[in-house]
């Protein structure tokens, strides 16, 4: 399987892909890390930030103003661990962490956006906007079918800039047009979501280093989450009732999101809750009815 893919959850989206032997593709960011070492220093989110000119800087140097987000200068994690937002200098001096940065409190939508890059230039988008729950958690995604003129144009600019030797899949998270973090590989969340002979595509751009994909049925989608109480443990759903799900209409694939021979404490989460299970559909009424049983099941 040329996707090296960390969660069990997600390999039904890459069996099957042919690929030549010696090419690994990224799907986590600890591979992307130590696989792209010239590429790594945009895993580095106080580079990030200072690269476009916001103000921040790591815990120890105080904000001149707030309120301002604080989180680690490196997360190969996810999940919005060690996130917050810092209210004043109390706040700050209480959350000092060593590791940690502030950076100006970003305002407007978050937007996750994956590119397929051929030697720093962008040869496809795809845009994703997510709804916020509590906490660091989201309700869903929209996988955008439509394009995003000026976000494209201010991201292509800054991959130009600092990565002009990388040829790969690329995501960049982004708030109010500005980015938040990137990483060296695409959101294995939804690849499903993306149109018939995209995984194709990705293999065709890390074996030959061009990017060749019809994009000509793209749609929106969703993939619609399901989270629990932290403070528990969770058992998996008999494989019966996940079958039954994901033959719901417009249901494209479920994700039952976390393992079940480890305790819940030890999966990175957000404050907010656990997550248990991810719906991807075309239709948001439809994900969120298919929710409704795996829901029931978990008693959430």
């Amino acid at each position: 399987m040329p996707f090296c893919e960390a969660d069990p959850w997600r390999l039904q989206y890459f069996e099957g892909i042919e690929c030549p032997a010696h090419v690994r593709i990224p799907t986590e960011d600890p591979d992307g890390y130590q696989w792209y070492p010239a590429q790594r220093l945009i895993y580095n989110k106080l580079f990030v930030t200072e690269s476009q000119g916001l103000a921040c800087a790591p815990h120890g140097v105080p904000p001149r103003r707030f309120p301002v987000f604080s989180k680690p200068i490196f997360n190969l994690r996810g999940m919005g661990v060690g996130s917050r937002v810092l209210t004043d200098f109390a706040h700050y001096q209480r959350h000092m962490t060593p590791g940690h940065f502030w950076m100006t409190l970003l305002e407007g939508e978050h937007v996750s956006s994956d590119a397929a890059i051929e030697r720093g230039r962008v040869a496809w988008w795809r845009h994703c906007r997510g709804t916020p729950a509590a906490q660091g958690t989201f309700d869903y995604w929209v996988i955008e079918a439509g394009q995003r003129g000026q976000l494209e144009g201010y991201l292509a600019g800054w991959v130009a800039r600092h990565l002009a030797d990388y040829t790969g899949m690329l995501n960049l998270e982004s708030i109010g047009g500005r980015i938040i973090d990137a990483h060296l590989r695409f959101a294995d969340q939804w690849p499903d979501l993306y149109g018939a002979g995209w995984l194709d595509a990705v293999v065709g751009l890390y074996a030959r280093g061009h990017w060749h994909f019809a994009d000509r049925e793209r749609r929106d989608g969703y993939s619609v989450a399901l989270f629990g109480p932290h403070g528990r443990e969770y058992r998996y759903p008999p494989a019966e009732l996940i079958a039954q799900v994901r033959r719901m209409p417009q249901v494209t694939s479920v994700q039952i999101t976390f393992h079940a021979d480890r305790p819940a404490a030890a999966h990175p989460m957000p404050p907010g809750g656990f997550r248990l299970g991810l719906v991807n559909c075309r239709d948001l009424e439809a994900g969120r009815a298919a929710l409704a049983p795996l829901a029931e099941f978990f008693g959430v």
